[in-house]
């Protein structure tokens, strides 16, 4: 198993984006953003590192474990980072670091065109029929963002009362209403792109 400890320049960039003030813990738990203080403090450092970490370094925290490559994928996501758009539909796909999964899905949403809405779907075509817990809600909830966005129906196939959706949505919580569990996902989209687009305008 790999030890950023024993890669010097692994090790540099993760100290310098990934661990400070435990950054990935609050990005795996983002109700810091119900919390002023936390809010804004984070919003700013994130803008910031978002402008300022290279492509190089944004490469090195993706190719390394969930809390380096969520934090990649939200500096990608302020920044709006689109060069990264395929490593990390890659990553997605592989569906191997669910709270990582949680970041690619927000970068997608964030870089909002139609290919990332078309990445979104490759994947819950092949993840929102199995039973596995992955990240199809956060993928999802991405895909809906888009759509209302873009003003396009990808989502529309998983839908309804025994949609793929839904079945899934059951197995984990079996008296969730699927309309209502779907609007609440698009909503914390909506709600970090907000946040991003916040703080990346005050930077």
């Amino acid at each position: 198993m790999r030890d950023h400890r024993h890669e010097p320049a692994l090790n540099a960039v993760v100290e310098k984006y990934v661990t400070p003030g435990r950054r990935y813990f609050h990005l795996a738990n983002p109700c810091f953003l119900s919390d002023p203080a936390q809010r804004e403090t984070l919003g700013r450092t994130l803008a910031q590192d978002a402008l300022r970490i290279t492509d190089d370094e944004l490469e090195l925290l993706l190719g390394y474990e969930w809390r380096a490559q969520l934090t990649a994928s939200w500096l990608i996501a302020f920044a709006r980072r689109a060069a990264h758009r395929d490593r990390i539909g890659e990553l997605l796909l592989a569906n191997e670091r669910i709270y990582a999964g949680r970041g690619f899905c927000f970068a997608l949403a964030r870089f909002g065109v139609d290919e990332d809405a078309r990445l979104l779907v490759e994947y819950l075509r092949a993840f929102l029929p199995s039973t596995d817990r992955g990240e199809q809600d956060s993928a999802l909830g991405a895909l809906a963002y888009l759509d209302a966005r873009l003003g396009t129906g990808h989502s529309a196939p998983f839908l309804g009362e025994n949609g793929a959706w839904a079945r899934w949505l059951r197995t984990g919580s079996p008296l969730a209403d699927p309309v209502a569990a779907l609007d609440r996902l698009r909503e914390v989209i909506e709600t970090q792109c907000a946040y991003a687009d916040e703080h990346m305008s005050a930077s």
